[in-house]
């Protein structure tokens, strides 16, 4: 029972006197709800909105104010992550593995070892570690999901990675003149952009838990990355598009800064937001889109490239049913990069306040 000091000793507290007291402070101290946000992608652009909204997930005293969960593309067939499909019949973990680093902790150890790339004997040759440990832990565990459970909790990763399927697909797509590509590796290395994409086999089944995060979702984003051969392929799992049409969660797509050459070329923001409508249906309620000016010497050297900014027509946007949002959004550099920390805080912005 507790106790207060007076003059001349102690005084026991009638627990009438000491309840009262325990709820007026626990007034003060509301538990916080948990955002539950659903980031959907694969590439290299996934991971920049993940490592930007996990550096928020606890709050300062230590409350989770965020359940992540990151669903990758599994239509990954170059690289490394191809070589271990071909060779060992594997699910591509490349893409999974940047997302699990992305989530990991600053003081992990393993973060580093994961994304180091091996060299020396042709056969290991190019393979990053992190790709030969989630092939092992598929193995050993029997399911590639757990073996990416396994990983994510050695990392201390502060959010959940979900493949968009387990099955083998294979991404197919038709280019400007009808032209037909099999396989991702190969959608970039014939000129045009690209008019439609598919999964073979056709509406693979969604990974276990997937279908559910979405519909229980505050927030799902889509991108930034590759727009065919990263977004896409997700939204064309089973169930996914269903489920992004009746989710309750606030639907943004976080847009590109520049155009993808073989793949976009001459997109701007409002046919990246058609391209997704005529595969899948109106699964968007927002883009999120870069307003800071690109620094003229860097849009000279992507130029070179066959790359541009991914314009902004707002009215073309609107009629698009998708409503643009504008915030400056890129990083310092060399590079025309999205910040990380900047996205999040947007996001989260819309999120907790709407559109």
């Amino acid at each position: 029972m507790g106790v207060m000091e007076i003059p001349g000793g102690l005084v026991e507290l009638r627990d009438e006197e000491r309840l009262r007291r325990q709820t007026s402070a626990n007034r003060l101290v509301r538990p916080v709800r948990r955002l539950k946000v659903v980031c959907i992608g694969g590439g290299t652009g996934l991971p920049v909105v993940l490592r930007g909204l996990s550096r928020r997930v606890l709050t300062r005293a230590g409350e989770e104010r965020l359940a992540l969960t990151a669903v990758v593309a599994m239509s990954d067939d170059g690289g490394s992550s191809g070589r271990l499909r071909r060779h060992l019949g594997a699910l591509p973990p490349g893409d999974v593995r940047n997302c699990l680093v992305a989530l990991a902790g600053h003081d992990s150890k393993l973060r580093g070892l994961l994304q180091h790339r091996l060299s020396g004997s042709r056969a290991l040759s190019g393979h990053a570690v992190g790709n030969l440990m989630l092939a092992g832990l598929a193995e050993l565990t029997g399911d590639f999901v757990e073996g990416v459970r396994v990983l994510g909790e050695l990392l201390g990763a502060r959010g959940t990675v979900l493949p968009s399927t387990l099955e083998r697909v294979r991404l197919t797509a038709v280019k400007d003149g009808g032209v037909q590509i099999q396989g991702e590796r190969n959608l970039c290395r014939t000129p045009g952009a690209v008019r439609r994409v598919s999964l073979i086999p056709t509406a693979p089944m969604p990974s276990p838990g997937l279908i559910e995060a979405i519909r229980d979702a505050d927030l799902v984003t889509i991108g930034p990355g590759s727009l065919f051969s990263s977004a896409l392929p997700n939204l064309l799992v089973e169930g996914v598009a269903k489920a992004l049409q009746e989710t309750s969660a606030l639907r943004v797509l976080v847009a590109n800064l520049m155009t993808q050459p073989g793949e976009t070329d001459d997109m701007d923001c409002a046919a990246h937001v058609r391209a997704i409508t005529s595969h899948v249906g109106p699964v968007l309620d927002a883009v999120l889109v870069n307003a800071a000016p690109i620094p003229h010497s860097l849009l000279l050297d992507y130029a070179v490239k066959g790359s541009v900014p991914v314009t902004v027509d707002r009215r073309a946007v609107l009629e698009a049913g998708v409503a643009p949002i504008e915030a400056d959004l890129l990083r310092r550099g060399s590079r025309v990069r999205h910040d990380s920390g900047k996205v999040a805080r947007c996001l989260l912005r819309l999120a907790q306040h709407g559109l």
